[in-house]
């Protein structure tokens, strides 16, 4: 039978041969609603689309271009926010740097015979993520006047812009009345609202428009809008409506109002852009060119363009036949992943992604260890913008270095635009959680590993893996017996704060000054010997029994997340089998029941790649599913929060598949398969687009 689940369609496994036996019922339903039905199947097997009715408790997923995170509501024609990225402005005048939420130019209001539709007089409710074109559709009906659907759009073409496609179909004779909005942020200084009719040869252009300065003045920002009147601007033979401009202290508006004939389909656009002056030196005539682009270019390209787009980001796919929820989470993940990126930018991807201002939008270790190495084999493009991020801050990591009496380069906790420590001071990480540095060398190595790109290696690999491996020499303490111990430090684990000898903290360590050794040789050149000397000799503890010990007075404690257990996963340290083993079921029972979702993936990726599938199939279900929050699926960070979308927990669950049940490994030779294994629910996976050469790997 077929079934709609947690709201995305289900199908027996007898369905489709049910309805190829009983074709005598087929006589029972109309050719309309078979189609339907049809359709419906057809979608759920591809696995590219969410959609939901209303419900109770409504979480959004985000529509993005990498520029702009655009959050839609359950509210009719509205949006929660914008959020800018890399564009940062103090919380407060003595506190830290924080991700802008910008103006928001996706509102629209809908009159229909004079009243305004809200959730409270509409029916038949449907919205629809599809992930494949990254559109977010929204439909319903108003009493027994009209139907009613619109499309959200960032538009990956024109990266600073959304587009609202709207059409609504006249059940009877009605009048319309539409008004477009942007709306400022109250926390912004007092915007200038304006309202031009731009003219030139051959037609009238209406541009709304909004400019104003971020809350302390560090930003100017500038938000442009305009109706765009598809049956106009095809023909250019009907007359363009009359508008009407109002505005207050912080909303700016644009009016029409038309007469619908019934069956007469009516349709047209609201698109708006948005730039400040941390991209262009004149962001409001910079937003006024992008809305002018997209009201003189026809819908189809506009639209034809974004799809494109996103259709060359989808060559990077995980393909799960046998477990349909399996593939609409996995799709969700890498579809954030992908929204929340560009690899044309060189910027980076915060923990919640362009979702909300959560953690500030700042740079963290959720970069290199847990999003980067699925954008490293499914997309070089945006893998390459992340570690080009570290590039264009090492001046600021050294001298951070020097700040702290350390040689080398030493990169923030948190980073954001500036290069600086943006983490809060009286938060601990940012003084003394040192993985980072490492965790950025590791990243750059396994960037050229899969990409082979030797002109940027020279330029920026080998730079940046030697100024860390410096760091890490001077970092490290020799102790008496000649070994080596990193002192005083946070590690993965944030519930042990300044302790001595963090097995992750030492192991990233390790790997890194490996790396820059390899890199080194890579490149003709001497390594330094003292990077070996420390690389050989870092402490790695362990309890009496062999368990790998966290960190020097570590006595079983309750940890936040995975730490001794990266050692094995994604570190190389610790390969012996039975310490990995013994490791897993130490640490397991350790792990905060609401730390973050990212943490038990590590423990479903060493599982499956013990060959292990019941277990890593449990562990992978279990490091997202608590997170899931209705109705589209979207994660929190843990599975008592409400934050999404977490997309450092995406990261990690996509890992599970391509480096667990996938069998990939990134290895001097690329990108290799070793030992795939599957849940016993699934028929197959399939992975497209790995690394520089796009490869395709299947496991059956």
């Amino acid at each position: 039978m077929a079934l709609f689940y947690e709201n995305r369609l289900i199908l027996g496994d007898g369905f489709l041969s049910s309805v190829q036996k009983h074709t005598n019922c087929m006589n029972q339903l109309t050719s309309t609603l078979i189609l339907l039905l049809l359709a419906l199947i057809s979608n759920a097997q591809q696995g590219w689309e969410i959609s939901s009715p209303k419900v109770d408790q409504f979480t959004g997923v985000v529509v993005a271009n990498g520029r702009l995170g655009i959050l839609p509501t359950d509210k009719p024609f509205q949006t929660k926010s914008i959020i800018l990225n890399n564009v940062y402005e103090k919380e407060s005048e003595r506190g830290v740097s924080r991700i802008v939420s910008g103006m928001n130019f996706t509102n629209l209001d809908l009159k229909i015979d004079g009243v305004l539709i809200t959730d409270n007089n509409i029916k038949d409710w449907q919205q629809t993520l599809n992930m494949k074109k990254a559109a977010f559709t929204t439909t319903f009906t108003f009493e027994d006047k009209a139907k009613v659907t619109y499309t959200t759009y960032a538009l990956r073409n024109v990266q600073y812009s959304g587009y609202t496609n709207i059409e609504i179909e006249p059940l009877q004779d009605i009048a319309i009345e539409v008004t477009g909005k942007i709306t400022t942020p109250n926390e912004f200084q007092k915007p200038k609202h304006t309202y031009e009719v731009l003219k030139d040869l051959e037609t009238t252009m209406p541009i709304l428009q909004s400019v104003g300065k971020t809350a302390l003045g560090k930003h100017i920002v500038a938000s442009s809008a305009t109706f765009v009147w598809h049956h106009i601007n095809s023909t250019r033979e009907h007359q363009r409506p009359t508008v009407k401009h109002n505005f207050s202290d912080f909303e700016n508006t644009l009016t029409f109002q038309e007469k619908l004939i019934k069956g007469k389909s009516y349709k047209f656009a609201w698109t708006g852009a948005e730039c400040t002056t941390k991209n262009f030196d004149d962001p409001k005539t910079e937003s006024e060119r992008f809305v002018i682009f997209n009201l003189l270019t026809p819908v189809e390209t506009v639209i034809s363009n974004h799809e494109k787009a996103w259709a060359k980001l989808w060559e990077g796919d995980i393909i799960i036949e046998g477990d349909l929820q399996a593939q609409l989470d996995t799709r969700l993940a890498l579809y954030h992943l992908y929204a929340f990126s560009r690899g044309d930018s060189d910027l980076s991807i915060a923990p919640m992604g362009l979702s909300s201002q959560n953690y500030n939008g700042h740079i963290f270790w959720d970069t290199e260890l847990w999003m980067f190495p699925p954008m490293l084999l499914l997309n070089q493009d945006i893998a390459r913008s992340y570690v080009n991020y570290r590039s264009d801050r090492i001046e600021k990591a050294k001298q951070k270095a020097i700040n702290y009496g350390f040689r080398g380069a030493m990169f923030p906790w948190e980073s954001d635009d500036t290069g600086e420590e943006a983490t809060p001071s009286w938060a601990l990480t940012g003084t003394f959680e040192h993985h980072i540095t490492a965790d950025v060398a590791i990243a750059f190595w396994n960037y050229y590993r899969v990409s082979k790109n030797k002109p940027w290696l020279l330029e920026k690999g080998y730079p940046m893996l030697k100024e860390i491996a410096d760091y890490l020499v001077s970092r490290a303490t020799k102790n008496n017996d000649g070994s080596y111990s990193i002192l005083n430090v946070v590690g993965a684990n944030e519930f042990a704060p300044n302790v001595d000898d963090n097995a992750f903290t030492n192991g990233s360590a390790i790997e890194a000054l490996r790396y820059a050794i390899d890199c080194a040789n890579e490149l003709n050149m001497i390594p330094d010997s003292r990077w070996q000397e420390v690389a050989d000799n870092i402490r790695i503890l362990k309890m009496e029994d062999g368990t790998t010990k966290e960190h020097k007075d570590y006595n079983g404690e309750i940890i936040k997340q995975a730490d001794v257990n990266l050692l094995s996963y994604p570190l190389n340290i610790i390969t012996d089998i039975d310490d990995i083993k013994r490791d897993l079921k130490y640490y397991e029972p350790k792990i905060s029941p609401i730390g973050p979702a990212m943490g038990l993936s590590i423990f479903a990726i060493l599982y499956a790649q013990l060959g292990n599938a019941d277990e890593a199939h449990r562990l992978f279900k279990k490091c997202y599913e608590p997170n899931k929050r209705p109705p589209f699926g979207a994660l929190a960070e843990a599975a008592n929060s409400n934050n999404p979308y977490f997309a450092t927990g995406a990261g990690g669950m996509l890992q599970v598949i391509l480096f667990g049940f996938g069998g990939l490994d990134i290895t001097t030779q690329g990108v290799v398969q070793k030992n795939p294994i599957l849940p016993k629910t699934w028929k197959s996976l399939t992975i497209t687009g790995v690394g520089k050469d796009k490869k395709t790997f299947t496991v059956n």
